[in-house]
């Protein structure tokens, strides 16, 4: 049934090829201040080292220090303690909560609002945490470090694929994840300082903090808003001469087009949480669901949050276990300048598959070592120690290619400008849910599982990746506006969206799920 007015159908013409623009040192400066969220992240991981630091624990966990220090203990068990797990995992629970409500707040005052909101409460609890003097400051403190994960998060990605050239998309959008990155490298390697200042150095590891958080709160302010949230506020003038101004040229047309269309319909959707949930959206609400849990589901963050604690388990010592979660901080930062240097030719399938089976390999190594030549009361030897800092090593190599940036990247490309803020919402809370779950379960399942908990990582990097095999398209150089026809043409996800139907100028969607049922059956 035809109407005199139609509504807003978002982008229905690939215009990819007219797209026109390069890289431009507006966008170079945007995506290195906007990534230094990715760093504070990055810290906030590899900061919890301090929890093997021991005026740290005799001050906080009196209970962990005795037992890491009994020399009667099971070395799988010694540092199983719920109140220490919290001190990691709070951060995680507070940003899962807090990404939820950075939603409207960027999509109704831009992305810029939450950057610089994440900025203040990463200050916040960097202050809280240097200054504790007992538990309860120091969680208060943990929680407000997630309160600036949860709208740093969900901003960052959107921000740096909306700046950036269609073509160029992938790496650019990397810089949060190379950021993150060199967030962990850097607290390990100040953690691998201040151990030998005692009994304060863990209140400098923690209140340093604050020096990333000061830059991203100064480059919140300073930076420009993305052309497409401009646009969605209706700010249109001014979106067009962002967009100029971020490609380099007036010839934006095409692009701008793209914009426009997806605002028009981005108005009308006064729900995106409800908008979300409906049948056209479906592939990317699957996305933004699995593709942040799997990625936590490699086991990275246990190895990131405890590396110290694991390696000290299997017998490293004190300055032996920081050096090695050093040194794979290093191999991570390393890895993910191979996923920028490559994401853009190779695709994102290709680096996700051929990452995912090397971590597999990389797990059943580990657990059969340990399974052989590490148990509850014996040691590993040097040569077998040796081998298993290679072997994860190994491991954050492939993860550093293809999990660790991808993980982000393909969730903050793929949805409509309608749903985009409230899908990387949800995208954020569910890796902060599952980074909870593990920060708070993984000494536990240490104890319980001992060696075989590395094939129980195994085993969801296989479900993982054969997920990515069937269910995700290639969306390398793809448009972020024209996302949505990508996956209208997916042998998959083409007979689970509503049908397609066809126009003067292009193709448009349906009439949503009624039309589906009702419309023609072109499509087929």
């Amino acid at each position: 049934m035809a109407g005199s007015m139609a509504p807003p159908r978002g982008v229905t013409k690939e215009r990819a090829a007219e797209y026109k623009g390069h890289m431009t040192f507006a966008v170079a400066m945007a995506c290195i201040v906007a990534a230094i969220g990715g760093s504070i992240f990055g810290y906030d991981i590899g900061i919890s080292g301090v929890n093997t630091m021991d005026p740290f624990l005799e001050k906080f966990f009196p209970v962990v220090f005795r037992r890491k220090n009994s020399p009667t203990r099971n070395n799988y068990c010694k540092y199983d303690n719920q109140a220490l797990s919290a001190f990691t995992s709070s951060l995680y629970l507070a940003g899962q909560v807090s990404t939820l409500a950075a939603a409207p707040v960027t999509r109704n005052y831009g992305r810029r609002a939450s950057i610089i909101c994440g900025g203040i409460s990463f200050l916040i609890g960097a202050a809280l945490n240097a200054a504790a003097a007992n538990l309860t400051v120091l969680i208060i403190g943990r929680i407000m470090l997630g309160v600036g994960i949860g709208f740093g998060n969900q901003a960052v990605p959107l921000y740096l694929s909306e700046m950036a050239p269609a073509h160029l998309r992938g790496g650019l959008n990397m810089m949060f994840q190379l950021a993150t990155t060199l967030g962990i490298f850097t607290a390990n390697m100040i953690n691998f300082g201040t151990q030998k200042i005692k009994p304060w150095g863990w209140r400098l590891s923690l209140g340093l903090a604050a020096a990333p958080a000061l830059l991203m709160t100064i480059g919140g302010i300073l930076l420009p808003e993305t052309p497409n949230s401009l646009i969605e506020r209706g700010h249109v003038e001014e979106g067009r001469r962002v967009l100029e101004l971020i490609r380099g040229t007036a010839e934006v047309d095409a692009e701008f087009t793209d914009m426009s269309e997806a605002s028009e319909l981005a108005k009308t959707i006064k729900h995106p949480f409800r908008s979300i949930l409906e049948r056209r959206n479906r592939p990317q609400l699957v996305m933004a669901v699995c593709m942040p849990a799997f990625q936590i589901l490699t086991g990275i963050n246990s190895i990131l949050f405890y590396a110290p604690v694991l390696f000290q388990s299997m017998g490293f010592g004190a300055s032996a276990s920081l050096y090695s979660s050093m040194l794979t901080g290093a191999v991570l930062l390393f890895s993910t300048l191979i996923s920028i240097a490559t994401v853009d030719r190779l695709g994102r399938r290709k680096l996700l598959i051929s990452g995912g089976i090397q971590m597999i390999v990389c797990q059943v190594i580990v657990a059969g070592i340990l399974a052989a030549k590490f148990g509850a009361d014996k040691q590993l030897s040097q040569s077998c120690s040796i081998a298993v800092v290679v072997v994860i090593c190994l491991f954050m190599l492939a993860f550093g290619w293809s999990w660790g940036p991808l993980g982000w990247t393909v969730p903050s490309e793929i949805f409509a400008l309608e749903t985009r803020s409230a899908g990387q919402s949800i995208t954020v809370a569910v890796n902060l849910f599952f980074t909870f779950v593990i920060a708070q379960a993984f000494l536990s399942l240490l104890c319980a599982f001992k060696f075989a908990i590395f094939i129980f990582f195994a085993c969801w990097i296989g479900v993982m990746t054969a997920f990515v095999h069937v269910f995700l398209p290639e969306t390398k150089g793809v448009p972020i506006e024209e996302m949505v026809l990508l996956w209208s043409k997916h042998r998959f996800w083409r007979n689970v969206m509503p049908d397609m139907a066809p126009l003067e100028d292009g193709w448009g969607h349906g009439g949503g799920d009624c039309a589906a049922a009702h419309g023609s059956n072109i499509q087929k």
